[in-house]
């Protein structure tokens, strides 16, 4: 173990994406246009959900919920990767980073959790339509909510209480954009067994906790659609399932490249490629792919568009 004194560490200097300053334009204008989007895309979604009441169903309560994370994950991560195409030294305190680590985890991990319990609600509508009002009553969604930010809290203060123990001395240049568990650990003095140990156990207990439901929930999605007798609305469920596993593949996929791998076997650009992924493109992805491409979602935007600009209802 090296041997080194109680954090004294007061700040940390954020390495970035890019060290080639005629990148740093391109990627910043890149990144402004993902985060915007990011930003008007997700809170435009629940703004919709809020007033209008033909968007007051289960389905549309976890979007907005997923809505919510996504705009709350990415406010925590982006402003800082856009700051560092602008100033030559990206510094965050040792307190900042720390929180910066507790919100990402937080909402990096209620996105999965939320994921699955999207997939659990169209399995619910789709196989047993039925009794779907009992299933997916407003208190069993409150219910389903509730664990999701549990489960997400939970996993955050266990990684986040784990770093504040390590000690800091010597570098404080973070190989990476954002205070991410494996870069700080890397800059640690102190054994970090424990810290890693957690990483693949709360990892991998939460990757199995979401990953198992939306298979099994897709399983039996699939089933069904394909014994629908029309072509029609075959393809058009395939096309919904398609998008969702698709963001769901992306995201996961993603963090299994981060995280699920030999430690010597970590390429810091490989891993920034990943991150952006997860931290940029999948809360940017929520509204394109869930939202703006469901017809409810459509109608209430155009009536709400022409309410606003005094055109008649169609």
């Amino acid at each position: 173990m090296i041997r080194c004194n109680f954090s004294t560490m007061t700040e940390f200097v954020l390495q970035g994406l890019t060290d080639q300053p005629e990148l740093k334009l391109p990627l910043f204008l890149l990144f402004l246009v993902i985060y915007g989007i990011t930003v008007v895309g997700n809170l435009g979604i629940i703004l919709l959900i809020t007033v209008d009441s033909k968007l007051q169903t289960p389905m549309y309560f976890f979007l907005g919920n997923l809505s919510f994370i996504d705009f709350v994950y990415s406010s925590v991560i982006t402003p800082k990767l856009l700051g560092n195409f602008i100033w030559e030294q990206n510094v965050i305190s040792y307190s900042g980073c720390m929180t910066q680590l507790f919100f990402y985890c937080t909402f990096a991990i209620a996105e999965g959790y939320m994921l699955a319990a999207m997939a659990y609600d169209r399995y619910a509508a789709i196989c047993n339509p039925l009794i779907y009002s009992v299933t997916m009553s407003q208190k069993a969604c409150s219910i389903l909510v509730t664990g999701v930010y549990i489960m997400a809290a939970l996993g955050a203060v266990a990684h986040t209480s784990s770093m504040i123990r390590l000690s800091f001395h010597g570098e404080n240049v973070i190989h990476h954009y954002f205070c991410d568990i494996i870069p700080l650990l890397q800059l640690s003095c102190s054994s970090t067994y424990f810290n890693e140990l957690l990483v693949t156990l709360i990892g991998g207990f939460n990757v199995l906790a979401t990953t198992g439901p939306i298979a099994i929930s897709y399983t039996f999605i699939l089933t069904n659609i394909l014994r629908i007798p029309s072509s029609e609305s075959r393809s058009k469920a395939f096309s919904t399932c398609g998008s969702h596993l698709t963001a769901v593949g992306v995201f996961y996929g993603s963090i299994m490249f981060m995280y699920f791998k030999p430690t010597s076997s970590h390429s810091r650009v490989q891993e920034k490629v990943a991150s952006v992924f997860y931290t940029a493109v999948i809360p940017m992805l929520n509204p394109l792919i869930y939202s703006l491409r469901n017809k409810d979602v459509k109608y209430v935007l155009s009536k709400v568009m022409r309410k606003r600009c005094g055109l008649p209802q169609s």
